[in-house]
């Protein structure tokens, strides 16, 4: 077990290497990766069973501790992402598919490797946690709405439909993590060691089965989808980071805002691509996965040098990393 574990953490410290890697072969090899295609919604529904055997009470406790801090956090999830994807999809006159892709990804929650990404960082881990917790359990009835309303005018939306797969998909299986956690804490606490290899592996399938699935649609868009891809995730970032300062917030907690709103959960925005769009609208959910699993220690690595202001800040910066890749 103890090897095992040792191996989850090093595929985990790597895990941008493994997504591109595979990323690059899917593209090349296409063949051998499209059989993945039917599996991606149950290996998202994987990676939330996974993070529901990490929450605890005290992830929960951040928002009642520090609900204006919490509040600021999801409202620039919910509005900056959303908002640049809106614009870009606008001012770049981005194909309709293409345009509700990268809608679809900015309206989705942040992902469990922002938390990894504020940890590197030296930022605030306990509000980073918070944030995406917050938001992921809001994503059923937030991420639908604004689809609607952002990408109705390229394509027909049904977010009632949507509503019931992020339920489906997100929400449950997150349930019966917290479930089970809670019914078999000791034999949850051997399991969770090993929780960072699992959802690495389903990350990593999920993305090259898209890029298998969109192998001539990329290589024909893909490095205008990349370019956009950058940018949203480049400037989310960078507004996230000037949100919490013009809100006073600390520098830690200025690192773990900034990383919140630029890193998404890409594996969804996936997910409900297939499922309600078209395969070609689910290509920028899978190279924003690639990307900001590239450009999350970049910016992690710069946050460093941001020193902390106080004996608070790096207390925070201190707190336990969840289990989670």
């Amino acid at each position: 077990m103890q090897a095992i574990a040792r191996l989850s953490r090093f595929v985990g410290n790597t895990f941008a290497i493994w997504v591109l890697l595979f990323a690059v072969l899917a593209f090349f090899a296409p063949a051998q990766f499209k059989w993945i295609g039917p599996y991606i919604v149950p290996l998202l529904g994987l990676i939330m069973f996974g993070m529901g055997l990490t929450l605890s009470k005290d992830d929960f406790k951040e928002v009642v501790k520090r609900p204006v801090d919490v509040a600021i956090g999801v409202a620039g999830q919910f509005v900056i992402m959303p908002a640049l994807a809106w614009i870009l999809s606008k001012a770049l006159q981005l194909p309709p598919e293409i345009a509700v892709g990268v809608i679809l990804v900015g309206c989705c929650p942040g992902g469990t490797a922002s938390n990894v990404m504020t940890f590197l960082a030296r930022g605030d881990v306990a509000l980073s946690v918070a944030v995406t917790s917050v938001t992921t359990l809001l994503a059923p009835i937030v991420t639908p709405a604004l689809i609607y309303l952002l990408a109705s005018q390229w394509l027909e939306v049904s977010a009632g439909a949507m509503f019931w797969s992020i339920v489906q998909v997100v929400v449950l299986p997150i349930a019966f993590g917290v479930l089970a956690q809670s019914l078999l804490r000791d034999k949850v606490k051997a399991c969770v060691a090993v929780l960072p290899l699992v959802s690495v592996v389903a990350i990593v399938a999920i993305v090259a089965a898209v890029v298998a699935g969109n192998q001539a649609r990329i290589a024909s868009s893909g490095l205008m989808i990349f370019a956009v891809v950058v940018l949203h995730n480049g400037l989310g970032l960078l507004l996230g980071y000037w949100l919490a300062k013009l809100s006073g917030m600390s520098v830690s907690k200025r690192k773990a805002i900034s990383i919140e709103v630029g890193m998404q959960n890409s594996g969804l925005g996936v997910a409900l691509a297939t499922a309600h769009f078209s395969p070609l609208a689910a290509v920028p959910s899978a190279i924003f996965s690639v990307w900001h699993n590239i450009s999350g220690p970049l910016v992690a690595t710069l946050f460093q040098r941001f020193r902390n202001e106080d004996a608070a800040d790096d207390a925070a910066a201190a707190s336990p990393l969840p289990s989670k890749p």
